[in-house]
């Protein structure tokens, strides 16, 4: 239930957190996600996204860090708007934290992995390293689907040598008392699991940064 529940819960929601350029020589890291990384539900400053930013200033690395994460987000739209956010921010590591909408709309597959593999190359392009942090789908969508969908992030990570997190919501979403670890909505995880979700990435991020 909480995996399936994490999945669903990349449902539209209001816009992206208030970003301005970054002073000059300062790394900048730039996270383009869906509701996972939004703070869906959350009060401000609590996600997993604001606590890398605490993070980074605790352990004195001198980064800053753009949300540019929108709920309900596809690969398509995070295609679509990365190279304004690549323009404006100059950043030096991008998180792509996107794919789940995709397939809980039922897209196709080779569209996400296309969409995935323009965004790693655009990022690539632009002088930033990429992490792509994976999804997982719950059983009901069949073995089969599920291996090929959890395939598209590592066989990309693989062709670009970019960086992958396999599983966001991994200790979060697949863990028996996973209840426990969402929203009263039982779709979004809540406050308690956001630092196990940093935690997951956070030490591949950190590797990363110049």
């Amino acid at each position: 239930m909480g995996l399936l529940a994490g999945l669903a819960g990349l449902l539209p929601h209001t816009g992206v957190r208030a970003a301005q350029p970054s002073p000059r020589g300062k790394a900048v890291i730039l996270v383009v996600g869906d509701s996972l990384s939004a703070e869906y539900g959350l009060k401000r400053g609590s996600g997993w996204v604001a606590l890398m930013e605490q993070r980074l200033a605790a352990e004195k690395i001198d980064a800053q860090v753009i949300n540019a994460s929108v709920s309900g987000d596809t690969t398509s739209g995070g295609r679509s708007r990365l190279p304004a956010l690549l323009n404006q921010h100059h950043p030096s590591v991008v998180i792509i934290e996107l794919g789940g909408n995709d397939a809980l709309r039922g897209l196709p597959l080779t569209m996400t992995q296309d969409n995935l593999q323009a965004m790693t190359s655009a990022a690539q392009a632009s002088g930033a390293k990429v992490l792509l942090v994976g999804m997982q789908m719950p059983p009901n969508y069949g073995k089969d689907y599920g291996a090929r969908f959890a395939a598209l992030y590592a066989d990309v990570a693989k062709a670009n040598k970019a960086a992958l997190v396999p599983f966001l919501l991994k200790g979060v979403g697949d863990v028996p008392d996973s209840a426990r670890l969402f929203q009263a909505d039982r779709i979004h995880p809540n406050e308690s699991a956001h630092p196990t979700i940093l935690n997951n990435v956070w030490p591949t991020v950190k590797k990363l940064i110049p």
